[in-house]
């Protein structure tokens, strides 16, 4: 029972420390192990890589610990087989883990880059150039346009005449990751 109340409440310990240092932004520290998976202590919400498909974490560790130590602690006196309870402790551990994975794992899928595909998202966008765009590909300009509900800057280049500050243009297509091909649109006057 000693052996069980120091595992109990040295993981409840831990765990509060790791709470306590993700909250306050300071547990930005990873923990190799032999394994080559890699426990994640950050408190920016930031993860390089699944967390959830990492097994062997320490974090892991700390939470079956938790679960196999209270199970433990609180069901002595209620199961009077060792068998019976070490096998419910285990379970309880075990789906500790499995519920910290899940919760982790659905909490990763919401997060959003920002970043833009503007291969995708960037041809028939409307904007204005900002720097004057050279003629016939001879210079690069720059254009805003918007994307996504968002006002963007890029490099821009043309196939035809020179297209001066302020007027109004349309993507054609995104010949590179910073650079636009675009041409002058006429307004329409209703």
């Amino acid at each position: 029972m000693q052996v069980l109340w120091a595992v109990t409440l040295s993981a409840s310990l831990i765990f509060i420390i790791e709470t306590v240092l993700t909250f306050l932004g300071l547990g930005d520290a990873d923990l190799d192990v032999d394994s080559g998976a890699d426990a994640d202590f950050g408190g920016d919400g930031h993860f390089d890589a699944d967390p959830s498909m990492n097994l062997l974490t320490f974090r892991n560790f700390v939470n079956f610990c938790l679960g196999f130590g209270w199970t433990a602690v609180l069901l002595a006196d209620s199961i009077s087989s060792k068998a019976v309870l070490l096998l419910v402790s285990v379970l309880v551990g075990v789906l500790l883990v499995g519920l910290v994975m899940w919760m982790f794992k659905w909490l990763s899928s919401m997060q959003q880059s920002g970043n833009i595909d503007i291969h995708k998202s960037a041809a028939g966008c409307e904007g204005t150039v900002y720097l004057t765009v050279p003629a016939e590909r001879k210079g690069t300009g720059k254009v805003q346009i918007t994307i996504n509900n968002a006002v963007r800057e890029y490099d821009a280049i043309t196939d035809g005449d020179e297209i001066r500050t302020g007027t109004p243009i349309k993507v054609i297509e995104a010949t590179n990751e910073y650079t636009l091909l675009v041409e002058p649109t006429t307004p329409t006057i209703i």
